[in-house]
């Protein structure tokens, strides 16, 4: 009698369903045995009921096997991380090349060159982008002329009142250390004068009486 296939779906009856279990679960762990030694294979092998009971088989140690089996795999996620991100920079870079491109044909149809097959709405553009340069630098200039004006009416504005400074300084600032040496001058002058009027009044000769004899 040929045995049917058995539909893969949840069994509904418990009774079936744990016999199934148990007799699946024992030729699983018998083919993992099995598979370990014949072909000289590390297995391990774990299985949780419905109920949560544990059953394992390990050819060596579980637990080395299940930490040699961690590293494998933060070690092969790693390896896809790295494979993504080398896909990753692979297409920045062809998108940069083809910028750069664009850029530099810009560039040259800007300067004059290779404009021959331009349309005329390329020729339209570039015109346009060319008004548009030549009005920022044109403003730029102009920012940098009022820049300078800026700075040069406050360095004569700071000029102006350094002068105005020493001005005040020439009107106040000498006349009374001139005061008394001025006034010793005219004193020096009054006595020079009276002394010559003193000398002007002497009799040089023979003294004279106050009688007349």
């Amino acid at each position: 009698m040929v045995r049917g296939k058995v539909q893969m779906r949840r069994i509904e009856n418990a009774t079936s369903r744990q016999v199934t279990f148990s007799k699946r679960r024992n030729g699983l762990l018998k083919k993992a045995y099995e598979l370990s030694v014949l072909c000289d294979a590390e297995v391990a092998l774990i299985i949780f009921s419905q109920k949560g009971r544990l059953y394992e088989f390990s050819s060596s140690n579980m637990r080395k096997t299940i930490e040699k089996y961690l590293q494998r795999a933060r070690e092969e996620e790693r390896s896809i991380e790295v494979e993504q991100r080398l896909q990753q920079l692979k297409h920045e870079a062809a998108f940069m090349a083809r910028k750069i491109e664009l850029l530099e044909n810009s560039h040259r149809k800007l300067l004059g060159h290779n404009i021959g097959n331009c349309s005329m709405e390329e020729l339209q553009e570039i015109d346009n982008q060319l008004e548009r340069s030549l009005k920022n630098i044109r403003a730029r200039k102009s920012q940098l002329f009022k820049e300078e004006i800026e700075k040069l009416q406050a360095k004569g504005n700071f000029l102006l009142e350094e002068n105005a400074k020493l001005s005040e300084k020439m009107q106040f600032g000498f006349r009374p250390r001139d005061g008394p040496a001025k006034h010793k001058e005219i004193r020096s002058h009054s006595l020079r004068t009276l002394g010559s009027e003193v000398v002007t009044e002497l009799f040089i000769g023979p003294p004279t009486t106050r009688n007349g004899s």
